[in-house]
């Protein structure tokens, strides 16, 4: 998912933008305005500048995903379940969605349980992997 995360010396950050009078934060990145009410600075999109969110959060919400998603989602064949979570993010106090690291399931789950990024493998075929942004438990 190119432009959505970086992977720099083994630490995974998502893309985002913040808005450089305000401060609010958003992700995926906002190109057009800032889209809170209160923020007094410019609307024209001069306002915000492209952001690195936290590593780190905590679980809001899981869940097992058993079924295949439908296309455009690209998954492996056969199709493998896997395990989502949302998770508020500590500094911005928003909710981002992300599998889990494979190996975990609900099971090792729990709702207020630390979490961190890692990049992992979606797919990949012939030509390439494709990767991704994924939650994992923080040790």
């Amino acid at each position: 998912m190119e432009g959505w995360f970086t992977t720099e010396d083994g630490d995974v950050r998502l893309l985002g933008t913040r808005c450089t009078s305000c401060g609010t934060p958003y992700f995926p990145r906002n190109e057009l305005a800032c889209r809170n009410p209160g923020c007094t600075g410019p609307k024209d999109g001069s306002e915000l500048e492209p952001y690195a969110l936290s590593a780190r959060g905590r679980i809001w919400s899981y869940a097992d995903a058993r079924y295949k998603p439908p296309p455009p989602y690209v998954s492996p064949d056969p199709f493998v379940p896997y395990t989502v979570a949302a998770v508020e993010l500590e500094a911005e106090r928003m909710v981002v969605l992300g599998q889990v690291a494979p190996g975990h399931t609900v099971d090792d789950l729990a709702v207020g349980m630390e979490v961190e990024l890692t990049e992992g493998t979606l797919y990949e075929d012939d030509e390439a992997e494709y990767t991704v942004w994924m939650w994992r438990p923080v040790q």
